[in-house]
């Protein structure tokens, strides 16, 4: 259905009321790890899109990796604090909050939730102002009891709770996680991005597939999670039906190799290609006839999403945010996890069918231009900040 341009959120402009004392807002990121994941996706989309003339952000990573290297390519300055010792991060990250005084810091993923929180708290402490905290909650990971148990007792410290997904949103609740409010926003994609990608016109030739066969996708990291046993399982049905389809795995992780064994000993690495990272995911997805993600817990999603973006049919389990993104049978399919025969023949249908995977992608497509564009996305963050710019500035606190 089109919508009038005033009635479309990723059209409406977002009133600024000005800030007192300088009107750019001062924000540092607080990511947890450089390796790349949905996270480190998320942050690289809202920097690249947020208003640089009126926010001057910087990012801290807890640990270096290809993330860090692809944000600073676009000129966003990361400093690298990569110490495993909780106690050591906490003092430099607030040592070098003391030289930059943001207004807000904004911690992405569990350990960024804890250092960067317990940084601010002690700059409060020795008397310098302390930024407003935002943490995004990402990750539907199962956590331990103490890891908990920190989350509750830091959280009433936090200013901001970000939800990605309503199942998110149910998880704080879970962990009791009370003492901060929270609010929902969408991870967004950046639709001119994806609108004129063109598909990877060399990945067959890359990895010897011949013209013509069907290629299914994955991305995601090589992580227990993420639920590639569950596909491997489901890949000799696959082939029963379609005997010429490909299953292309692209990421990296700590199960890659034993994912590499599980394909020998079903007899199906000739029709299984393990890329490793890459750094051209939008053309290799665009290259896909199905993107797969048989996660066995996810937050929301984003790679489907890129994938809708692409107008590609996905197929995703039922799990955590991933039914607030698929409709069953109408923008996606959704199949139970760890249920390789419903995955396989979710996955053979769209092979097998292509008229109504071409109309499941169009549907898909239009969902995420019209719920999961990135300009909403930005302006609700960027929303955040220029609250907490307000706060930090009116409460009074004398800067150190």
């Amino acid at each position: 259905m089109t919508r009038p341009a005033s009635a479309d959120p990723c059209l409406q402009a977002v009133e600024r009321p000005p800030l007192p004392g300088p009107q750019s807002v001062r924000v540092v990121e607080v990511l947890a790890t450089g390796t790349n994941g949905g996270a480190q996706e998320h942050l690289y989309t809202l920097l690249t899109r947020i208003d640089r003339s009126r926010y001057d952000v910087s990012v801290v990573s807890l640990s270096p990796g290809s993330a860090v290297r692809k944000l600073q390519r676009e000129g966003i300055a990361v400093a690298v604090i990569d110490d495993p010792d909780d106690a050591i991060a906490v003092g430099a990250l607030a040592a070098h909050l003391a030289i930059l005084r943001p207004d807000v810091i904004h911690n992405h993923m569990y350990r960024a939730e804890l250092v960067g929180t317990r940084a601010a708290i002690a700059l409060g402490i020795i008397g310098h102002r302390r930024p407003y905290v935002v943490s995004t909650v990402h990750s539907s990971r199962v956590r331990s009891a103490e890891d908990r148990e920190q989350l509750r007792r830091l959280t009433p410290h936090m200013d901001q709770l970000i939800a990605v997904s309503q199942a998110m949103e149910r998880k704080i609740v879970e962990e009791g996680r009370s003492g901060a409010p929270v609010k929902l926003i969408y991870n967004g994609v950046d639709i001119e991005r994806y609108e004129h990608q063109e598909p990877c016109c060399t990945l067959r030739d890359e990895y010897g597939m011949e013209p013509g066969a069907q290629i299914v996708g994955v991305v995601a990291r090589l992580e227990p999670e993420k639920g590639h046993p569950t596909l491997l399982e489901a890949w000799p049905q696959v082939l029963r039906k379609v005997p010429d389809a490909y299953l292309l795995v692209v990421g990296e992780g700590s199960k890659r190799s034993e994912l590499e064994q599980q394909a020998r000993d079903l007899r199906i690495a000739h029709r299984v290609v393990f890329t490793g990272r890459r750094d051209d995911v939008p053309a290799v997805t665009a290259a896909l006839d199905v993107a797969v993600l048989p996660s066995y817990r996810e937050a929301q999603g984003l790679t489907i999403l890129e994938a809708m973006a692409l107008s590609r049919p996905v197929v995703a389990s039922n799990v955590g945010g991933i039914p607030e993104v698929i409709e069953d049978g109408v923008t996606g399919l959704l199949v139970p996890p760890h249920d390789a025969e419903a995955l396989a023949a979710a996955i053979v249908r769209l092979l097998t069918d292509h008229a109504w995977a071409d109309t499941i992608a169009r549907a898909g497509h239009d969902l995420v231009h019209d719920r999961f564009c990135v300009e909403l996305m930005v302006k609700e963050i960027e929303a955040i900040y220029d609250a907490g710019a307000r706060a930090v500035r009116l409460s009074g606190v004398a800067a150190g």
